[in-house]
């Protein structure tokens, strides 16, 4: 941005109705909001509308534990998505076809996922918006339609892959007397639960998931400790970054990993959710500690997430790599379990997923194993449900400046998530409904560019962040691995499409669709360019009256603090 263009933007933040007696902090909350105004504050907002944590001030001024544990509870919130069904799904795949080859690729994409999730925080604690909110200030209208239903969609695959998970679960606890269908149906009742739990605060809403998280972490953990896989393997393939004599079968599954991982719906969850600790952003002292405490928060949900991915992979690994459908049969009738004829009596390689592998444990290690795994799965399925309620809820008020009551949010998002999963449980195999996951995982890469290329642009732009904003070291880092993400993404995307889709018009249309995508994904990364600093790039009179620059908003900070140091340099 030149000197010019600076004191522009400056007279315009300070003084943006031409008036010397008016400045930024009254504007008027009749007016109606624009592309370039503020939003007068909503009445009532998503998960924290009157219930902010409180900090508590130490006497000392280092490290202090009582305040991480105010700050705890987003961060495992945000953890969830990296444990739901779809997840878990993909972690068995990778075992059972490469045995522990692909750690690394599991470790690799939670670190990039860290690094994402911080930005977002950082997003939410130093601007006060979550990541929908700054959208909606930051894109003209089509666009940013656009993005909200690209989300949408995200949210709703993700609540897909819930569904599925949760009436595998009922299926396979029941002994088959709850179909999948009613499984399927039940999802619809059980969502409400969490709509009772917040009713009863914020710090036991967030208690109940630390508890499913513990749930999951002792099912999948039993199921470690019966398997006992080779450690010195677990450690390799966790920290050699190769996979010897791996197919393109298996590099699909490690690209399947990363899709799996990393839901771009949960930068804007994560974004929200530490708005509920009460932070006084006048003060930089206090902002920097909310990151630090933050990241250290995320630093160890995320750490559980891993280690809980990690006995899933491990457990597969040592017990269904390279096993026969013969094989698992036998061991099925064996043991006179009910659930083995899901594996026909051939020769070939068990193609697994969540049904298969709760199965396989039950026939393999006894009925106990098949019980626990699906205790776990239905806890991964609960928690993520929720989850994914609260980002529908903060991406419709973000986006549209919509408020909608829970419930409503909860019967939109589930309705639609269910018509066709219902529809592949009742009229279709199970194996059918384990197969959505591969696609609705391939759906949700592709919607990855639209969570980490704003987050990457809001993060990065002096007048949103101010001291806060990102170093160029974490701009060339973050944007490095979130291209190499999205690229392999797409190869995972397009390489399940072509050896899926068999009927020329669906090529075609995805063709179009893809042409289509590839025009938004530019106008993002114009847009960030933009936003970062790129003063050639907004001059050019097609940037600056299609796209704009970042609109000059006060969020709280201390601005004439940062217009002052910026006119020193």
């Amino acid at each position: 941005m030149t000197k010019d263009e600076y004191n522009n933007r400056r007279d315009g933040l300070k003084n943006p109705t031409g008036n010397s007696e008016e400045s930024i902090n009254t504007i008027s909350p009749c007016a109606v909001p624009t592309e370039t105004t503020f939003l007068s504050p909503a009445p009532k907002q998503t998960y924290f509308a009157d219930q902010k944590i409180i900090i508590p001030e130490t006497e000392t001024t280092g490290f202090s534990f009582r305040k991480l544990w105010a700050f705890t509870g987003p961060g495992f919130l945000m953890s969830i998505a990296y444990l739901d069904p779809g997840n878990i799904e993909s972690d068995l795949q990778s075992g059972a076809a490469a045995q522990y080859k692909l750690l690394w690729v599991l470790l690799s994409a939670t670190l990039l996922g860290l690094v994402m999730q911080r930005l977002s925080a950082r997003l939410g604690v130093v601007t006060g918006l979550h990541l929908a909110e700054m959208c909606y200030r930051q894109y003209r209208r089509v666009p940013r339609l656009i993005l909200w239903i690209m989300i949408e969609i995200a949210i709703i695959g993700s609540d897909m892959q819930e569904v599925i998970g949760t009436a595998i679960a009922l299926y396979l606890l029941s002994n088959k007397l709850i179909p999948l269908w009613a499984g399927v149906l039940i999802t619809v009742i059980d969502t409400f639960t969490f709509l009772l739990l917040d009713k009863y605060g914020l710090r036991k809403l967030e208690l109940f998931f630390a508890f499913l998280i513990g749930v999951m972490a002792v099912t999948f953990g039993y199921e470690y400790g019966v398997a006992a896989p080779d450690q010195g393997q677990v450690m390799k393939g966790m920290f050699f970054p190769w996979c010897e004599n791996c197919d393109n079968s298996v590099l699909l599954k490690a690209v399947g990993i990363i899709g799996a991982v990393i839901m771009p719906h949960n930068l804007y969850l994560h974004s929200a959710l530490v708005k509920s600790r009460e932070v006084d952003r006048r003060k930089p002292e206090r902002v920097r500690e909310a990151n630090l405490y933050f990241f250290i928060e995320a630093c160890g949900a995320l750490f559980i997430s891993f280690i809980i991915n990690v006995f899933v992979v491990s457990v597969f690994a040592k017990g269904l790599y390279n096993q026969t459908n013969e094989n698992v049969l036998s061991e099925c009738i064996a043991r006179n379990i009910s659930h083995g004829d899901v594996f026909p009596n051939n020769t070939n390689i068990v193609d697994a997923d969540i049904y298969k592998g709760g199965v396989f444990l039950g026939c393999h290690f006894g009925i106990a194993t098949m019980y626990i795994w699906a205790i776990g799965i239905l806890a991964a399925g609960q928690s993520s449900t929720m989850t994914g309620t609260y980002a529908g809820q903060f991406a419709m008020e973000g986006f549209l400046n919509l408020q909608w009551s829970r419930w409503k949010r909860v019967i939109f998002t589930r309705t639609i998530a269910i018509v066709p999963t219902f529809c592949v449980a009742f009229f279709a195999h199970i194996n059918d409904l384990s197969d959505m996951n591969d696609i609705l995982n391939a759906v949700m890469s592709l919607q990855l560019p639209f969570a980490t290329i704003p987050t990457i642009a809001f993060t990065s732009n002096y007048l949103i962040m101010g001291e806060f904003k990102n170093g160029k070291t974490n701009i060339a880092v973050s944007t490095a691995l979130s291209a190499v993400v999205i690229g392999i993404n797409i190869y995972f995307v397009i390489s399940t499409a072509l050896r899926d889709i068999e009927r020329v018009i669906w090529l075609v249309l995805i063709g179009i669709f893809a042409v289509a995508y590839l025009i938004m994904c530019l106008y993002l990364v114009v847009h960030m360019i933009v936003s970062i600093g790129g003063a050639r790039f907004s001059n050019h009179p097609l940037i600056s009256k299609y796209i704009d620059g970042p609109v000059p908003t006060d969020f709280g900070l201390s601005n004439d603090k940062s217009l002052s140091s910026l006119d020193e340099e």
